[in-house]
């Protein structure tokens, strides 16, 4: 869970069935210690075990909450629908904001080494709230900050922001491999704004909630979307939904493969 780094920097959370934490100020983040990569020792550890059992041209990936994402959470409490603490605090004391993203941002990027370390050979950041800023909020907050994260990695990086489509034309500073989209998002758009780099996505979830013959209908029309350009990876525009039939993920890889 992106919330595992937290809790080993003295952060005490709950699930129930979302993270429930006692909400913290902009000075307690910045004031949290830094992250020891010994605290998620359980973490690495089953990255090496995973890494041995897969077979070889099965890619591990590991991943982390993007700053912004952690910060919306560790100000709130808890989920949110528009997360107004985070977005107050921002404007309200913008210098602060900044010390306590370059706070996390510094331990995420020690989580996602230790995990390139233990054995991913790819990393994805997830930007889940950044899209809920302006243009301006995530070109002057959650963008660095998730630079910052993955600066210097040695393994290729993925940064995923769902709902931030309007920040696409911005996002290519993050400086990551890869860009993943999500389905309100157009994916030829998307190659012509990232370039020569990969672009994941992005079937709507929702799709794989009808039948077989919907799902390979609308892979086949995403496919087509991308017309054949290199750098494809067929993903989802956001999470699975836990109601999922397993048969139309099936149709979904089938017609991939096909």
């Amino acid at each position: 869970d992106i919330m595992t780094p937290l809790e080993a920097m003295g952060v005490a959370i709950t699930f129930d069935p979302g993270p429930r934490l006692e909400p913290l100020t902009l000075r307690q983040v910045v004031e949290l210690p830094p992250l020891d990569v010994d605290a998620v020792g359980h973490l690495t550890e089953t990255i090496r075990l995973v890494g041995k059992a897969v077979p070889a041209d099965t890619t591990v990936i590991g991943f982390a909450g993007a700053p912004i994402t952690l910060l919306a959470y560790l100000l709130e409490g808890g989920g949110s629908k528009g997360f107004m603490a985070m977005r107050a605090a921002l404007r309200s004391d913008p210098v602060l904001a900044d010390e306590a993203l370059a706070n996390l941002a510094a331990s995420m990027r020690a989580y996602l080494g230790a995990q390139a370390e233990a054995g991913a050979e790819v990393v994805q950041l997830f930007d889940t709230w950044a899209g809920l800023l302006d243009v301006e909020g995530c070109q002057r907050f959650a963008l660095p900050a998730a630079r910052a994260s993955l600066s210097g990695l040695e393994v290729p990086t993925i940064y995923f922001a769902p709902g931030a489509g309007h920040t696409l034309a911005w996002q290519g500073h993050v400086g990551a491999s890869a860009y993943g989209v999500d389905w309100r998002t157009s994916i030829e758009d998307a190659f012509d704004v990232f370039g020569g780099r990969a672009v994941q996505g992005n079937l709507d979830p929702a799709v794989l909630l009808g039948d077989p013959d919907t799902v390979r209908r609308e892979t086949l029309g995403l496919l087509e979307g991308v017309a054949g350009r290199p750098g494809h990876i067929v993903n989802l525009g956001h999470g699975i939904d836990h109601r999922t039939p397993p048969e139309n993920v099936a149709a979904m890889v089938e017609t991939v493969r096909s």
